[in-house]
């Protein structure tokens, strides 16, 4: 995973690009009626219900906006919200909270949407083993803010990009001739290059199963697409060689089921794809 340097390097890259492209040569619409003098307080106001989270990302969005800005918070990331919650109060320059406002909320909308389907999944877990996992299925651009907001729902990060962690999936392993080969290589080329990287490595059945397990040192075998009892026998096999991951249409009706299963992990990229926006809107007090 990255580091904690490198996930506030990405957060500054995220902010800073999407003030450049909302805000572009300034706010004309502010600018044109609002004094640069006055000032304002405004409210981060719920009509909705789920997992709130975003807050700590708003802030950030506030004070790269204008450090001036004093934000009073009610109610935490992680917290559940419901209909008529006020979750902060930013006080400051009017232009100023302005500026933010459709990133925050945006962000905030999007954030929120996703910790709460996350937080779903994870009571649907409960009393098993099993931890659920974001993918790389997210919004260009948007991708630190997402994986951010699955933490807060409660869920864990997959590897952050294509850099951190090695997955050898179905077209990496036919290119290079099949599974052992692709292993092989990929051994080989840490070596070579002194990466120290996890290998991730998908089987669709459950040959492939015992020829990742033969190849050795994986760190994790993702099970696509298995069904319940090709699952459970997949598990039975690896045993304590790796830990496994189940991946490929688990939906909130079967995730339980997979689980039961004994995997380790379930994957699920519409933790980050197939989410609908909490409802915030930011009202001036």
């Amino acid at each position: 995973m990255i580091s904690e340097k490198q996930f506030k390097n990405e957060l500054n890259i995220l902010v800073e690009n999407a003030i450049r492209e909302d805000v572009g040569d300034g706010d004309h619409s502010s600018l044109a009626c609002i004094p640069k003098t006055a000032s304002g307080i405004a409210k981060l106001l719920v009509k909705d219900e789920g997992i709130i989270a975003g807050v700590e990302f708003a802030k950030l969005i506030f004070h790269y906006v204008d450090p001036s800005l004093v934000i009073e918070t009610f109610i935490n990331d992680g917290d559940f919200v419901k209909y008529g919650d006020v979750v902060f109060h930013v006080a400051g320059s009017s232009q100023s909270i302005l500026k933010a406002e459709r990133m925050v909320l945006n962000s905030m909308q999007r954030m929120s949407a996703i910790a709460t389907k996350t937080n779903k999944y994870v009571h649907l877990l409960s009393g098993t083993k099993t931890k659920i996992l974001d993918t790389r299925k997210t919004t260009p651009g948007f991708r630190v803010a997402e994986k951010w907001a699955v933490k807060i729902g409660g869920g864990e990060n997959h590897r952050f990009a294509l850099y951190d962690m090695i997955m050898l999936k179905d077209n990496h392993i036919d290119f290079a001739g099949g599974i052992s080969l692709a292993i092989a290589k990929t051994k080989n080329y840490l070596k070579d290059n002194n990466k120290d990287l996890q290998i991730i490595v998908e089987a669709r059945n459950l040959a492939e199963v015992k020829e990742i397990v033969a190849a050795g040192d994986v760190y994790r075998i993702l099970l696509d697409n298995f069904d319940f009892d090709t699952t459970r026998e997949a598990v039975a096999y690896i045993g304590n060689s790796c830990l496994t991951e189940s991946s490929g249409n688990i939906n909130e009706e079967t995730i339980r089921q997979y689980a039961e299963c004994g995997v380790d992990y379930i994957s699920s990229g519409a933790l980050t794809h197939s989410v609908y926006n909490m409802d915030l809107s930011l009202k001036a007090i």
